[in-house]
């Protein structure tokens, strides 16, 4: 399989050598479309082909070159699952490149196995984990979503700045459950908090009473849930409430999605505090007049950072005049960064038309893009609360 790999991507290359025109471009959209996050995926996905539409629409990419999406699951949480996905949109669709995967572990184990090793480019709108700062990836990751290291810095402060200063914690027992914990627990005690207990948990069960019972009996009042909002992370909140172990829970990116409260209801009015990737720059409220117009839900997260991935992919691709994924790569950054034109979310066809014409873009988008070494969202975080049966956005961070 990786001789068939080598040749398929080789062949690639040589079809999309510099200078070649292309009339479709292939770029796979590798999401958990089953799974922990499936409720949130469809916006997701959505968001992405929305600005795959706007480039293809413009009739300025490679010389009038279309973009066609092409989805494929990764389930989320199934490594194999997720690598086989992406061996398939590499030797059967010969994708270009891969916005995804979504969930951390998925993102590692196509990296590390398909798209890496095939000088594939892949733009996670929403793998988090900090792990994925140092994987030996050739510069072909990037990120649009910032590190959870930023992320548990940010949930630490904000708790003590609330005056919470002892939790109960509990996480998904994956790269990305384990990774927020190492970080927002560091953090929060370098703050002087303390975490009373730190205990995993599994997806899938059907009940979750004996893992509250252990949480509730190490005596804090406020319980952390980093999980997902579709498994485990709702099972753990809907059996605390079921018992009145806890009533106050502190919640990340991947609780954040509209099936929790529909799953609750009003029971969870007034103790919800949580974080997820957002930003209150003009951008945000460009994208999210385009997103409605367009029947997406922009305020589901990861909607703006989808968005804005496939959009950097695109734009790299006109910045390097052909999609060779290692050209693409080495375009990310100009295309992101600047100094140029401030691109943002709409105006793809104007970026696409100052790069034709050798000139230089920042693509500012729909999350203030920024990105770092190594290829990451330097990054915001909207703070919400559920009030009302809604979340609110009570600050940015």
């Amino acid at each position: 399989m990786r001789k068939l790999l080598l040749a398929t991507a080789a062949s690639a290359m040589i079809a999309a050598a510099p200078g070649a025109v292309a009339d479709e471009v292939k770029i796979g959209i590798l999401f958990g479309f089953t799974g922990p996050l499936e409720s949130i995926t469809p916006h997701m996905a959505a968001s992405a082909e929305l600005a795959m539409k706007e480039i293809s629409d413009s009739g300025l990419l490679l010389d009038g070159a279309t973009i066609t999406p092409i989805r494929a699951d990764s389930t989320c949480v199934d490594a194999a699952a997720a690598t086989a996905a992406a061996e398939r949109l590499i030797t059967s669709d010969g994708v270009a490149a891969i916005v995804g995967a979504d969930c951390s572990g998925a993102s590692t184990a196509v990296a590390n196995n398909v798209a890496v090793p095939n000088g594939i480019l892949m733009m996670s709108p929403s793998s988090t984990s900090p792990a994925l700062s140092t994987i030996n990836d050739n510069g072909y990751f990037f990120r649009t979503a910032p590190s959870d290291a930023r992320q548990g810095a940010v949930i630490a402060d904000l708790l003590m700045d609330r005056g919470i200063g002892t939790v109960a914690l509990t996480y998904t027992n994956n790269d990305y459950g384990r990774g927020l914990t190492e970080a927002f627990t560091t953090a929060f005690t370098a703050a002087g908090g303390s975490v009373v207990i730190s205990a995993a948990h599994e997806d899938g069960r059907g009940d979750y009473s004996a893992e509250v019972g252990a949480l509730a009996a190490a005596g804090a009042e406020h319980l952390v849930v980093f999980g997902y909002v579709d498994q485990g992370g709702r099972g753990i909140i809907q059996a605390s409430l079921d018992v009145g172990a806890f009533d106050s829970f502190i919640l990340a990116d991947g609780m954040f999605g509209d099936s929790l409260i529909e799953a609750i209801g009003p029971e969870l009015d007034g103790k919800v505090l949580g974080t997820v990737p957002g930003s209150e720059a003009e951008g945000a409220d460009i994208f999210a007049a385009l997103a409605t117009a367009a029947g997406v839900n922009a305020s589901s997260a990861f909607t703006g950072e989808s968005y804005d991935a496939a959009a950097l992919v695109a734009l790299a691709m006109q910045a390097a005049g052909t999609t060779d994924s290692a050209a693409v790569r080495d375009n990310i950054m100009r295309v992101a960064n600047g100094p140029g034109e401030p691109i943002m979310p709409g105006e793809l066809a104007k970026g696409l038309q100052i790069l034709k014409d050798g000139g230089e873009i920042d693509y500012v988008g729909a999350t203030g893009v920024q990105l770092i070494e190594p290829g990451e969202a330097a990054g915001s975080y909207r703070v919400y609360e559920v009030v009302d049966g809604a979340f609110r956005t009570i600050e940015f961070r």
